[in-house]
């Protein structure tokens, strides 16, 4: 089972772009994929209906952080065994993983469908958006197995060092969404969108079975299933979980507060999470991913050298690339508001919460790029305590009192721009000290 990528021994930067652009190109697909639904619906169907997709929304991303989260710990301990050489232990990892992914997701798939209406009241969800947000998630969480498995498979292709297939599996997904959302839309209504997102994702998942039975690229075997691998997956994949869900747990808040203002104020929330993912979240996680696969590597070959090399790359050429990105966003946010939502209002408001919030976009490139090297390492538990810290002691209390005070939504922004602040301070300085002692026992 060869790695498509010789981390250890290979140049520093080609291997981290050979990694890290196909993985970048698959989070900017991730975006267009969920760019369609919103584009369809805000055009189609007006602005109620785009308030209650981004009603929706928070609920989607803990689902999907929960799966990003839990796939990402599975591939640091594979990851770490691939680096060791260790042929037997990595058989053993994939297929007790596998089947802890078919279990799990089947069980959140049942819980959500069980007790969806009470979390859309917690959430503070209008009562006129609340049914077509319910019609929409009730569809869109039957295909949480589908979503789930793809994560979990392009988890243990990246632990081989192949990324690639997660863009074109992405391409494959987006393209399909395009074609299926206008015509169900038409047909059937608001939640006929969520129709065509599960028929994309279940599609999707079939087209990358077919690649991994084709490509052969590691073999799945029952046998090979160790109960005592559980626990050790599970120690790994809930610090994972925790730290990838955060982020969706504190727009699930903030959602909720924006919610107390307007409909206007939510419609407007839901364009600078879409505008702002390709310029914030997409390219940083996609960082924090590739980090934690190829400094897993080095570390399961007692390479922290190159650990160090590979942190210092992704953070020249990630904030490098935010840079770019974030004056693009800025400079052009009130008019790129206009392709969601054809409002002055909502424009007004995704302007004012790009000039205060643009620089966090480089510093949450920072943090995640420490996180990803702390994943690596082995210690996601250490990354979990500062997405805790950042999210839930900074940003959430933070944007409520502001709120309370008076400030309003400008207070909010101010909340998300200081938590920013503060993650890349504290990420930084936890992953400066981890790397020493490492480099400094070896």
């Amino acid at each position: 089972m060869p790695t498509k990528i010789d981390f250890i021994g290979g140049n520093t930067k080609r291997c981290l772009m050979a990694m890290a652009l196909p993985m970048i190109a698959a989070m900017f697909l991730n975006m267009m994929y969920n760019l369609v639904d919103s584009l369809w619906i805000g055009n189609l169907l007006g602005e109620t209906a785009y308030a209650a997709l981004t009603n929706s929304t928070p609920i989607i991303l803990i689902l999907t952080s929960v799966a990003m989260g839990a796939t990402n710990g599975v591939s640091i301990l594979i990851s770490q065994a691939i680096g060791a050489k260790n042929k037997e232990k990595t058989e053993s990892l994939i297929s007790t993983s596998f089947c802890v992914a078919v279990v799990f997701s089947l069980l959140v798939t049942i819980l959500l469908e069980a007790f969806l209406p009470g979390i859309l009241k917690a959430l503070n969800t209008p009562a006129e958006t609340y049914d077509m947000a319910y019609s929409y998630l009730a569809i869109y969480i039957l295909g949480y197995l589908a979503v789930y498995l793809y994560l979990y498979f392009t988890a243990v292709l990246r632990s081989f060092g192949n990324s690639m297939f997660q863009a074109v599996a992405m391409l494959v997904s987006t393209i399909l969404n395009a074609i299926l959302d206008p015509i169900f839309i038409h047909f059937i209504g608001f939640h006929g969108a969520a129709i065509a997102t599960l028929l994309s994702q279940v599609i999707c998942l079939a087209f990358m079975l077919i690649y991994l039975k084709k490509k052969k690229l590691f073999e799945f075997k029952i046998s090979a299933f160790d109960k005592n691998d559980v626990l050790t997956l599970i120690q790994k994949a809930i610090p994972s979980v925790i730290q990838q869900s955060i982020p969706a747990i504190s727009t699930t808040f903030l959602t909720a507060l924006v919610s107390t203002y307007s409909v206007t104020a939510i419609a407007a929330y839901g364009v600078t999470g879409k505008l702002g993912k390709p310029s914030c979240f997409y390219p940083a996680m996609a960082l924090n991913m590739v980090l934690t696969t190829i400094i897993g590597q080095c570390v399961g070959g007692a390479r922290y050298d190159r650990a160090k090399d590979y942190l210092k790359c992704a953070l020249g050429y990630g904030c490098g690339l935010l840079v770019i990105l974030s004056v693009l966003v800025v400079g052009f946010s009130k008019q790129l508001s206009g392709l969601f939502v054809k409002s002055d209002a909502v424009a007004a408001i995704v302007g004012t919460y790009f000039l205060i919030v643009s620089v966090g976009y480089i510093l949450n490139t920072v943090t995640n790029c420490y996180l990803g090297a702390l994943n690596g390492m082995g210690k996601p538990s250490k990354s979990m305590f500062l997405m805790i810290f950042y999210y839930i002691v900074v940003r959430m209390p933070l944007a409520y009192l502001l709120s309370y005070l008076g400030f309003g939504l400008n207070g909010i922004w101010v909340a998300v721009l200081v938590s920013h602040v503060v993650a890349s301070v504290a990420a930084g300085i936890s992953g400066t000290i981890a790397i020493k002692k490492r480099t400094s026992t070896t």
